[in-house]
């Protein structure tokens, strides 16, 4: 018996197959990642194409096939994220959010990666929030989903992180060494235990952030394993 599932979606890959058909990749809040078939949605008056954009929310209906892929049956935008298109940066990195995810959901069925994507296009769609800000909310968020989250309460030896102190950070332990000329302030783990915590626009109301900035974003980089 055939079923039919209808469900919010962001599309993370879209791929030409055949004359007119797509192959999609979605992320969903409560079935993970699809693989659906688009069937004729090149196609000038297709009524599919409008509702499987990029960096949007889309409605879409599936149709549940006994295939290794399923049908899509209907689409409609929920909600466009129109800002990441106007800034060449903003956009690159979305594909980026786009393409991580993608590649995360593929042995991980994880329901808050659909959670992640969401917020971190929201994130990118307000101009009033600075880019590093997004890129290392979106990579310490991401790796705490891959089990590999930053540990921003002890140092390699289990001793409390502390104020006043500094710490080298060791890549294969993924810990933080304290060293007297050490890399990483109180400051800056100040603003990762934030960031693990909170939303990107309420990490943007901290006045001195961007001091500190370029250090927390290659960091949460090497702990995501980017």
């Amino acid at each position: 018996m055939s079923q039919s599932l209808r469900t919010k979606a962001i599309v993370l890959r879209r791929t030409n197959y055949g004359e007119a058909d797509r192959i999609l990749s979605v992320i969903t809040p409560d079935n993970g990642r699809l693989s659906v078939m688009a069937r004729g949605v090149r196609k000038e008056k297709s009524r599919l194409a409008g509702g499987i954009e990029l960096f949007a929310i889309c409605d879409i209906v599936v149709h549940l096939g006994k295939r290794d892929i399923d049908t899509l049956t209907g689409s409609k935008m929920n909600k466009f994220f129109a800002q990441i298109m106007t800034n060449y940066d903003r956009l690159q990195f979305g594909y980026e959010v786009l393409k991580q995810i993608a590649k995360a959901s593929e042995t991980i069925n994880e329901p808050d990666f659909y959670v992640l994507t969401e917020e971190c296009l929201g994130a990118l769609d307000n101009l009033k929030i600075d880019l590093g800000i997004v890129q290392t909310w979106f990579y310490l968020r991401l790796a705490e989903l891959l089990g590999s989250g930053l540990n921003t309460a002890t140092d390699a030896s289990g001793m409390k992180l502390v104020e006043d102190a500094k710490y080298n950070f060791d890549t294969t332990d993924q810990t933080f060494i304290f060293h007297e000329q050490g890399q990483y302030t109180s400051e800056h783990i100040k603003i990762l235990r934030l960031m693990t915590r909170n939303s990107p626009e309420i990490i943007a109301k901290i006045s001195d952030i961007n001091e500190y900035l370029p250090d927390c974003l290659r960091l949460a980089m090497i702990v995501a394993k980017i």
